[in-house]
């Protein structure tokens, strides 16, 4: 699985997809709005959506949308507060789902119960309100659609400001939820690693983030392991640090979605806009070249991927995160990322745990042979090791 979301629509239309990797692509995103409708990111969402839906089906595989997302979760705990509310808001999303021949819906709700981003309306019944709209949702599209969800870390928040003990209700209206397992830390002078599969030092200051933490949590809170799905970044953060290695955490306050970085070469990589649009796509690492990717024969004849740092960058493991990261000491950079290796040891966790499977945030952001992609399959058991 893996997200497409509208901004990317110029350089990489829905055709460029390789259908035959993956089985589900979420359209990111639409947008509640304040009268229980729905809006565009984007003024070519819609046209792009369609391209998608076409291009998907000509291959047997499926399209959800995806409504909300970090920028556009502000209206979200008004469309489920009251019964009229939830209703409204349900018929105007099966309006989108039968105009557009979907296949499911993805509510990227950030976050029922807790803020999230500036400017959100939320309430301490989110998430009991939430339950019943999803109940609502479900009755209100066709019996074949799929119903998911896009979650943090820990389970929804409750009325007591906790994470909820018991999320089994959830599980009964929803195919499988997302974990959203990235953006953990983003750009910093004291850097972290974006996507944490576990805490390998048992010190991180937020020990609740990572791969491993989630799907103790929400297994923990009666969530079936086969119902989650590991969300994977294809993207990672620039930083404008003297760092050495990686903290462990930041706080969940900002969380930049759409940072498309202006890359300015390869003495300097650092875009203009620093923490808050410090997102580089892990294809451009490659372009840059401050990555460099090599094959190495064993002496029992197999071969294997070795990544090194370029340019002035060096590559470093965090052993703490299992992620790794290149650092420039001329430039005072560190770039923390995903890369073939990070994403395997996700995928083979996920395969492991007996996780549904894995989506990748977001489609783009892989190279042209689908090296990340490809690695995850690998790890899920799909293609031939």
């Amino acid at each position: 699985m893996a997200y497409y979301p509208d901004w990317v629509a110029d350089t990489f239309p829905p055709q460029k997809i390789d259908f035959h990797r993956f089985d589900w692509i979420d359209f990111a995103f639409a947008v509640p709005t304040l009268d229980l409708g729905l809006e565009w990111d984007d003024p070519r969402a819609p046209d792009s959506l369609h391209d998608l839906v076409m291009a998907a089906h000509a291959h047997e595989k499926k399209v959800k949308l995806s409504i909300g997302g970090w920028t556009g979760s502000r209206y979200f705990s008004n469309a489920v507060s009251t019964e009229d509310n939830r209703r409204r808001f349900s018929e105007n999303i099966r309006t989108l789902y039968t105009a557009y021949d979907l296949d499911g819906i993805d509510i990227d709700w950030e976050y029922p119960g807790a803020k999230g981003a500036n400017g959100n309306t939320w309430n301490v019944k989110d998430g009991a309100n939430f339950l019943i709209f999803l109940q609502m949702l479900r009755v209100v599209l066709p019996i074949d659609a799929r119903i998911t969800a896009a979650v943090a870390t820990m389970p929804f928040i409750g009325e007591d400001g906790k994470p909820m003990s018991n999320v089994t209700p959830f599980a009964k209206v929803l195919d499988w939820v997302l974990i959203m397992n990235y953006d953990v830390w983003g750009s910093s002078s004291k850097p972290g690693p974006n996507a944490p599969l576990r805490d390998g030092c048992g010190n991180s200051t937020q020990p609740d983030s990572s791969a491993a933490a989630a799907f103790t949590a929400w297994t923990s809170a009666g969530f079936p392991a086969c119902q989650l799905v590991l969300g994977l970044p294809s993207y990672g953060y620039i930083s404008s640090s003297t760092a050495s290695r990686l903290r462990t955490r930041a706080t969940a306050t900002s969380k930049p979605k759409k940072a498309k970085p202006n890359l300015a070469g390869v003495d300097n990589i650092m875009n203009e806009d620093g923490a808050t649009q410090g997102q580089i796509q892990y294809k451009d690492l490659i372009k840059e070249g401050v990555l460099k990717r090599s094959n190495s024969t064993h002496l029992d004849g197999q071969t294997s991927t070795i990544f090194t740092g370029a340019n002035g960058f060096v590559r470093h493991w965090d052993s703490c995160s299992d992620t790794p990261f290149l650092r420039s000491h001329s430039t005072r950079q560190v770039v923390t990322y995903d890369d073939p290796e990070s994403l395997s040891l996700k995928g083979a966790f996920a395969r492991e745990a007996g996780m549904l499977g894995v989506n990748i945030f977001d489609v783009h952001g892989d190279t042209g042979d689908w090296e990340l992609t490809d690695a995850v399959r690998k790890a899920l058991g799909l293609v031939d090791q």
